[in-house]
């Protein structure tokens, strides 16, 4: 029966120009380049495939490593009809001449794979759309994403699939591509050893951005072989993948706060690096900056909050590009100073606990008592002024009086909190004796 909603590619005649991409486009799962962590014996999809049970699937991983190559593949071998959507150009009566489709197909005896591209641009009420379908079996789901699916995908759609994470390819699994299409062109590249793998780099982990540069560099006209330097002359260097408002910054922003936190300043420098040359906001990084001062090193060194703000202040003055060396300076100083979080798990202890006593009110002698009538309630009464007492501490109670005394800060043996330990054992200890 002709499929009269069939959103698949269709065929193009053999003497067609193709790309390069597309002719190497792997015709089985054993050709695919990398991803053995989902493609391997054991890894899901092997076990999938050799149970002969394939569920619902989300694939999680930058451009240009497999997702849609995978999914065309998984239908092969499972016998199901491929059908390819992009929810950038799919609305919703496009959808439901899909869905139409694939119940003919079943009907007919015939499954559908639904590969859809970009699945995490469908707003709610669209991903909700697919549940049905693919509870009754009409269509087995295949997204692709480039986004964390936990952020950007319905929960409802995620306790129905399994979520996948393919991987950047890496500079060997470049390689292996790159013979690949050298075997393909019948040809070598016209390139040095160095200019090979700067090549490679420039592809960035992305299997077809490689291949569009390969075929650039196959059709030069050359004598001998290019050096790396003759290399960048002839291509521009693709940018960096980042999003400043996607998952590249969020994950880079970690990585630059756990190596600040690691006290590993060329790891530190290098993530803060990344991100200025993905074109993040200088003042994005240094307010993380000083929040980095504050919460992980805190009173262990008290100068990190005004190295920070200091080289705030000073990128505001100098501007781009001039002022980043000093919030580059500040990310090494915060490397090497010593860490602490016992201010900011002091903060977090003594907020738990003011939510807890609600609304327990201060001890009657340290209030004080304006009035007469306040005065014969008690307020102020039995008030020890510590500059009277011995060693300048009476050592009183400043907690409502129905709460024991909690232990809200700890300060460590490192930095100067190691001097505010000592304090604090001090006025422990007197305070101990002071009460008997």
């Amino acid at each position: 029966m002709a499929d009269l909603f069939d959103n698949s590619p269709t065929t193009v005649p053999d003497t067609a120009p193709r790309p390069l991409a597309d002719r190497l486009r792997p015709k089985s799962l054993g050709e695919v380049i990398g991803q053995e962590q989902v493609l391997g014996p054991e890894a899901p999809l092997g076990v999938m495939l050799a149970s002969g049970s394939l569920s619902s699937l989300i694939f999680w991983g930058p451009p240009g490593v497999g997702k849609t190559t995978i999914a065309r593949l998984l239908a092969d071998e499972t016998n199901l009809h491929f059908v390819q959507i992009s929810a950038i150009f799919t609305g919703v009566p496009e959808l439901r001449k899909v869905f139409e489709a694939a119940k003919m197909r079943r009907q007919n005896g015939q499954g559908t794979l639904l590969f859809v591209d970009e699945i995490h641009r469908f707003n709610k009420a669209q991903q909700d759309g697919f549940l049905p379908h693919m509870e009754d079996g009409t269509i087995l789901l295949v997204g692709a994403t480039t986004e964390n699916p936990s952020f950007e995908l319905n929960a409802a759609v995620l306790s129905r699939s399994q979520v996948l994470v393919l991987e950047r390819l890496s500079l060997s699994d470049l390689e292996r591509l790159a013979q690949r299409a050298e075997k393909e062109l019948d040809r070598s590249l016209p390139l040095d050893g160095h200019a090979r793998e700067a090549l490679l780099e420039m592809a960035d982990g992305d299997g077809r951005a490689l291949l569009n540069l390969i075929e650039q560099v196959s059709a030069w006209k050359v004598d001998g072989k290019l050096n790396s330097d003759a290399l960048s002359n002839r291509l521009m260097k693709r940018a960096a993948k980042y999003d400043k408002g996607g998952d590249e910054h969020y994950n880079l922003i970690s990585a630059l706060h756990k190596s600040v936190r690691g006290s590993d300043p060329d790891a530190a420098l290098y993530w803060f690096a990344r991100m200025l040359a993905g074109g993040e906001d200088p003042r994005f990084l240094a307010r993380r900056i000083t929040r980095m001062a504050v919460e992980d090193i805190g009173l262990a060194d008290p100068p990190a909050q005004a190295v920070c703000l200091q080289s705030w202040e000073t990128y505001e003055r100098l501007g781009s590009p001039e002022g980043e060396l000093a919030l580059a300076q500040a990310v090494l100083y915060l490397a090497l100073a010593p860490k602490s979080n016992a201010g900011y798990a002091a903060y977090k202890e003594a907020m738990r606990t003011a939510k807890k006593t609600g609304s327990e009110p201060p001890p009657k002698h340290i209030l004080n008592a304006p009035t007469r009538l306040m005065e014969e309630q008690g307020y102020g009464a039995g008030y020890q002024y510590d500059h009277d007492a011995e060693d300048g501490f009476s050592g009183q109670n400043y907690f409502p009086d129905g709460l024991k005394r909690p232990v809200i800060y700890t300060p460590v043996e490192r930095g100067f909190e190691r001097e505010l330990k000592r304090r604090l054992d001090y006025f422990s200890n007197l305070r101990s004796k002071r009460n008997g």
